[in-house]
């Protein structure tokens, strides 16, 4: 038997290495686990997010708008730049400086708060036991009164497009492109869908999205998602709703892809193929036989609101567990989960988590869409603001989009905020903090703004609910 510890967590993603910082500060004798092994044939903590997931792809969000901006913005400002280029290399080059910076942080972090790190896979054997195997296959025993299974979740694969090295790619392939695709397919047009086909559309890629579902972004409000379609349409994205993938074929350096839609069976070629059609929990081995812990036919591990497993002292966050899989959403399960084992009152509001595209203009919300308020039998009132009104949008040249707030029509309770806009991942917070705290539409409408800024839009957006947005034409009748 190796050490023993208070607290042991699987997995040193967001949630798994947040959740062990946590708790060794609150005085418990932690360790956490991770396999990941990086480029260099190290083991590198961060997980999905900030290896292969949020931070690298932001950077290439990040440096192909600038490059776009560059390309068609900057001579309406007064700057002439003249011919621009991108070198694909050295933006990828830099994507994995950052990547590597923020990885190495966490290590600097385990060390100043005293968390111990184990390299390997991590397998829960027993209700207070932690099987940890090293690369070369030796495998030792921890001892912990608490486990944290935090193991993440992987790209989702789909029979008619299996994984080609270099040509049919995921997620994490897509982030690797040493140089621009003339024709780029991506099958899914969600979250990851989107962006990475933003990133290369602006790069030169002719970029073709094959959505199987016919309705674009279901879980946004239905008036962001319409506007958002339209917006990304405009930038030259091809999205094709109700385009079911039958097929694949690798020709040479080419892939042919059969899909089906409403006018039959359709065939098309590109230089590289995107599957990204969502990703499912990393369980598989990390749950010993006859432990006790239940999974669902998915894979996800079944736990309680404060995510209790079925097993006393074992308990579960993140991407493994129910819920949106997101890197925010498993970070504060892993504080609440490290504040209940130190012994403290902790709980999660599953209705304030906030979720965000970052496309150009951003797409952001939180809360109940007017849809899932129809769905509910919930009667509401809306208002929305157009950033074409707003000064600071239209200094920005970021002038597309519009803020709306979705508010209880007897309680005035707000239940959503919804933003397409520059910088919306960075003004949903308002709408976070506002639910988190039982605000109504008033109590925002009333807020002090600074002026000028983007956020400006959310407050006339509240004033808006009640025919009182002062810088757009009200179609309500003012009170």
């Amino acid at each position: 038997m190796a050490d023993k510890f208070d607290v042991i967590v699987i997995g040193a993603g967001p949630g798994g290495y947040v959740a062990a910082i946590r708790a060794a500060q609150m005085g418990l004798k932690t360790a956490c686990v991770e396999k990941w092994i990086g480029k260099e044939g190290n083991v590198v903590h961060g997980g999905t997010c900030l290896n292969v997931g949020c931070i690298p792809s932001k950077a290439l969000l990040e440096a192909s708008h600038k490059f776009v901006e560059a390309q068609h913005d900057f001579d309406d400002m007064g700057i002439e730049a003249g011919d621009v280029t991108m070198d694909v290399k050295k933006m990828m080059a830099r994507k994995d400086k950052i990547v590597k910076n923020l990885t190495g942080g966490i290590a600097g972090l385990f060390k100043a708060n005293g968390v111990t790190a184990l390299e390997g896979t991590g397998k829960v054997i027993g209700s207070k036991q932690v099987e940890v195997t090293d690369k070369d296959g030796n495998a030792a025993t921890h001892e912990a009164d608490n486990i944290v299974v935090a193991a993440g979740s992987v790209p989702v694969e789909i029979p008619p497009t299996p994984l080609t090295e270099g040509l049919i790619v995921d997620s994490t392939g897509a982030l690797e492109f040493q140089q621009t695709p003339k024709r780029l397919g991506v099958i899914g047009a969600g979250v990851i869908g989107l962006e990475l086909g933003s990133v290369w559309n602006r790069l030169g890629s002719e970029v073709t999205v094959l959505e199987a579902m016919d309705d674009f972004l279901p879980m946004v409000d239905g008036a962001i998602a319409k506007e958002t379609q339209k917006l990304l349409k405009k930038q030259g994205l091809d999205i094709k709703l109700g385009a079911r993938v039958t097929g694949s074929e690798v020709k040479g350096d080419e892939v042919v892809v059969k899909y089906s839609d409403a006018k039959g069976e359709q065939e098309i070629t590109f230089d590289k193929l995107i599957v990204c059609v969502g990703r499912k929990p990393y369980t598989k081995g990390v749950i010993g036989d006859g432990v006790g812990v239940e999974l669902d036919e998915r894979g996800f591990i079944h736990v309680d609101d404060q995510c209790r497993t079925s097993v006393p002292g074992v308990y579960a966050i993140g991407d493994c567990v129910r819920g949106p899989m997101l890197a925010h959403k498993a970070s504060e399960e892993g504080v609440m989960v490290a504040d209940i084992i130190a012994g403290h009152k902790a709980e999660m509001n599953y209705d304030a988590i906030p979720s965000v595209i970052y496309t150009f203009p951003e797409v952001a919300w939180v809360g109940m869409t007017e849809q899932d308020a129809k769905a509910a039998g919930i009667e509401v009132k809306t208002g929305a603001f157009p950033f074409a009104a707003s000064g600071r949008a239209m200094a920005n040249n970021a002038t597309e989009g519009q803020a709306k707030v979705i508010a209880d029509a007897e309680t005035d309770r707000i239940l959503g905020l919804h933003i397409v806009g520059q910088h919306a991942g960075e003004m949903i917070a308002q709408g976070v903090i506002a639910m988190e705290f039982g605000s109504s539409a008033e109590d925002l409408a009333l807020s002090c703004y600074a002026h000028p800024t983007m956020s400006e839009a959310v407050h006339e957006a509240a004033l808006a609910v009640e025919g009182h947005a002062i810088h757009m034409a009200n179609r309500k009748k003012r009170k």
